[in-house]
């Protein structure tokens, strides 16, 4: 889905016009970013919710030379999906 796609699918969804579903779905991308920067977590209904983790420090290979490296650690955006939904795609 494109952005201008599910811009579309929110006004019909919503009988907003188009100017004003773009609007709230940019402030709900601003308030979701603000939130998880700030270490929160985004529940998205009917899927699940969107955290940050935190990925240790790991030792790695290189596949193609099989020299030993070190893998930083860094954070990581992850969905963390609902029963309900995660029952409905298995």
């Amino acid at each position: 889905m494109t952005r201008a796609e599910l811009v579309k699918t929110f006004q019909e969804a919503t009988q907003l016009p188009a100017n004003q579903a773009q609007e709230y779905l940019e402030r709900f991308g601003d308030i979701a970013a603000a939130e998880l920067l700030g270490g929160g977590e985004v529940p998205l209904p009917g899927v699940g919710k969107l955290v940050i983790k935190k990925r240790a420090a790991r030792k790695g290979r290189n596949p193609k030379t099989g020299e030993p490296l070190n893998i930083p650690a860094k954070k990581a955006l992850t969905v963390n999906l609902s029963k309900d939904f995660k029952e409905s795609f298995n």
